[in-house]
């Protein structure tokens, strides 16, 4: 018996699974080891190290002002509920996004419901930020999110890609600039904050 086979019984995978052929259902059920990054894109399984601290650091402080809004603005109730690194089913595949929020439901979000809206920071490796500039943005307009945030630390921007009756509309929000969605009514996003974050970590090196 291969050792493939073995190790799809044993439902346990990590670093040295990168590369296997796994179904969805398979993906879903599976054992992961700690310590790394797992998702399914077409039918394999990717494993990628765990994110650095210029990444995580502003996503801490993304999930901050988006529970201060909730908490403290007279129209938080808006926001039904923010997590970060969740998967999001798209077609098939597991895409492990790194900040997720549900809004105007009204209640909570059910067991595997789309998000309304997907947030990713953007990595430094070329791949990497084709992937969540093109990649992800096809797959999370597919799967039904309205809007995906792409904040760069690298150029200094965050971009909204907003999903509204079948069509794609682009903007483009620069560091010092704020972003306001009718999603979220009276939120105040400034990349700047954001970003502040990330500096944090690289001045400290």
């Amino acid at each position: 018996m291969s050792a493939l086979i073995l190790q799809k019984r044993a439902k346990r995978f990590g670093l040295e699974s990168n590369g296997i052929l796994m179904t969805p259902e398979e993906f879903d059920s599976a054992d992961f080891d700690e310590g790394h990054v797992y998702e399914l894109i077409n039918g394999v399984l990717v494993v990628s190290p765990i994110p650095s601290n210029e990444e995580v650091d502003p996503n801490e402080e993304l999930g901050r002002l988006l529970r201060n809004y909730k908490e403290d603005h007279p129209q938080g109730a808006a926001l039904d509920a923010t997590l970060p690194e969740r998967y999001v089913r798209t077609n098939g595949n597991r895409r492990r996004a790194d900040r997720v929020l549900w809004a105007g439901l009204g209640r909570k979000p059910r067991r595997n419901e789309v998000p309304t809206a997907v947030a990713e920071f953007v990595s430094e490796r070329k791949r990497d930020r084709e992937r969540d500039y093109e990649t992800k943005r096809d797959e999370y307009q597919e799967a039904g999110v309205q809007e995906y945030w792409v904040i760069d630390r690298f150029m200094r921007t965050m971009t909204v890609f907003i999903f509204r009756g079948g069509r794609m509309r682009t903007k483009l929000v620069k560091e010092n600039q704020v972003y306001r969605t009718d999603m979220l009514p009276g939120f105040e996003l400034r990349p700047a904050q954001l970003f502040s974050r990330s500096d944090y970590w690289q001045e400290d090196e």
